[in-house]
C-alpha cells in the first residue's frame, strides 16, 4: 500500500480521545459490534493493524471500528488490563465479549466475522450460553492430565507469575499442557467464576483446580508437588512416541500451513505432491525435542522424515527417493 493510501486508510478509523468519549461510544454502539484497537503511534505493527481495521470496516459496514491510543487514555487501558499494543477488544450490548492481544491479522478477521454474524446476545439466551461455556471449560480443564491456564505460552510467558509457574513445573520435570488466556476472553473471564479463583495462572490436575502460584510454591516447599503432578516421560521415551505419532511424521521448522525455512518448505511441497497423509512437529516450539532428536536419530539437521517410527532422512534423501520412484512405496509402508 502506498504511503498516502495507508494514511487515508488509517484516517478512516474514528479515534477515541478520552474516557468520557469511550463510555459514550459504548452507549451509542450498544446495538452493534464495536471493535476497539488499543494502539501506540510509536509501534509500526499498530499502523499495519490500523490498515487491516480500515479494510475490515469496508467489508463489515454494520460493525464499528475505532482506535484508542493506549497511553493517551490510561484510565480505559488500566480498566481493561491493556499491557501491550496492539490489543483489540470486542464489545456488544456495551459489554466486553472478546479480546485479541498482538498483531494477528488472520485471527482479527476471524473474530470479526464470527461476532458480526452471531447477532446480539439476548438476555433469554444467557443461561444457555453459560451452560455451553461451562461445558467448554470442563473440556479444557480436562484436556491434559495437567493443564496450566496462563498469560502467554511456556515459550513466551507474558507475566512474571506465569513465568515463575512454568519455571517450577519445568524444574520438577512435570508434564503439562497450557492455555493462553489472552487468546480467548470468554475463557479468561469464565474460568474465574467456574473455579472460583480470581487470578492467573491456574493449575489443574485431572480437571481439578490445584491453585495459583502461591499454592504451587507451598506444595513445592512441602515436597508434595511431585506426588500431585504427572511427571514428564524420559526424553527417549517421548521421542519414540513422537516419531510413531503418525504413520508418516515430519519434524520441521514450522508446520504444514507455514514452513519457517527453505528446506522445510521444499519437503512439504514434495510430500503434498504424493497425496499421502502425514503429520508435522515444529521443532522451533520445543528445544528439548529439537536437540534430543538429533542424537536419537544420529541425524544433525532438519527437516527429518520418519515412516512408522523409522528415520527415512532429510531433504536430499527425500529428493533422491522421489527421483528414483521409491518415495511413494516407502511412504505407504510398502518397503
Amino acid at each position: 500500500m502506498a504511503a498516502g493510501a495507508a494514511e487515508a486508510a488509517v484516517a478512516a478509523l474514528e479515534e477515541v480521545g478520552s474516557a468520557g468519549q469511550f463510555e459514550e461510544l459504548l452507549r451509542l454502539k450498544a446495538k452493534s459490534l464495536l471493535v476497539v484497537h488499543f494502539w501506540a503511534p510509536w509501534a509500526p505493527q499498530c499502523a499495519q493493524m490500523n490498515e487491516v481495521m480500515a479494510e475490515l470496516a469496508k467489508e463489515h459496514p454494520q460493525v464499528s471500528f475505532v482506535k484508542l491510543e493506549a497511553e493517551g487514555v490510561p484510565e480505559v487501558s488500566e480498566k481493561y488490563e491493556i499491557s501491550s499494543v496492539p490489543t483489540f477488544l470486542f464489545f456488544k450490548n456495551s459489554q466486553k465479549i472478546d479480546r485479541l492481544d498482538g498483531a494477528h491479522a488472520p485471527e482479527l478477521t476471524k473474530k470479526v466475522q464470527r461476532h458480526a454474524s452471531s447477532g446480539s446476545f439476548l438476555p433469554s439466551a444467557n443461561e444457555h450460553l453459560k451452560e455451553d461455556l461451562n461445558l467448554r471449560l470442563k473440556k479444557l480443564t480436562h484436556a491434559a492430565p495437567c493443564m496450566l491456564f496462563m498469560k502467554g505460552t511456556p515459550q513466551e510467558p507474558r507475566c512474571g507469575f506465569s513465568k515463575q509457574m512454568v519455571e517450577i513445573l519445568h524444574k520438577h520435570n512435570i508434564q503439562f499442557s497450557s492455555f493462553d488466556i489472552f487468546s480467548d476472553e470468554e475463557v479468561r473471564q469464565g474460568l474465574k467464576a467456574y473455579s472460583n479463583w480470581p487470578t492467573y495462572p491456574q493449575l489443574y490436575v485431572s480437571g481439578e483446580l490445584i491453585g495459583g502460584l502461591d499454592i504451587i510454591k507451598e506444595l513445592e516447599a512441602s515436597e508434595e508437588l511431585d506426588t500431585i503432578c504427572p511427571k514428564a516421560p524420559k526424553l527417549e521415551e517421548r521421542l519414540k512416541v513422537l516419531t510413531n505419532k503418525a504413520s508418516v511424521m515430519l519434524f520441521m521448522k514450522g508446520n504444514k500451513q507455514e514452513a519457517k525455512c527453505g528446506f522445510s518448505k521444499q519437503i512439504l511441497e514434495i510430500l503434498n505432491s504424493t497425496g499421502v497423509e502425514y503429520e508435522t512437529f515444529d521443532i522451533l516450539e520445543d528445544e528439548e525435542v529439537r536437540q534430543g532428536l538429533k542424537a536419537y536419530s544420529n541425524w544433525p539437521t532438519y527437516p527429518q522424515l520418519y515412516v512408522k517410527g523409522e528415520l527415512v532422512g532429510g531433504l536430499d534423501i527425500v529428493k533422491e527417493l522421489k527421483e528414483n520412484g521409491e518415495l511413494l512405496p516407502i511412504l505407504r509402508g510398502e518397503n
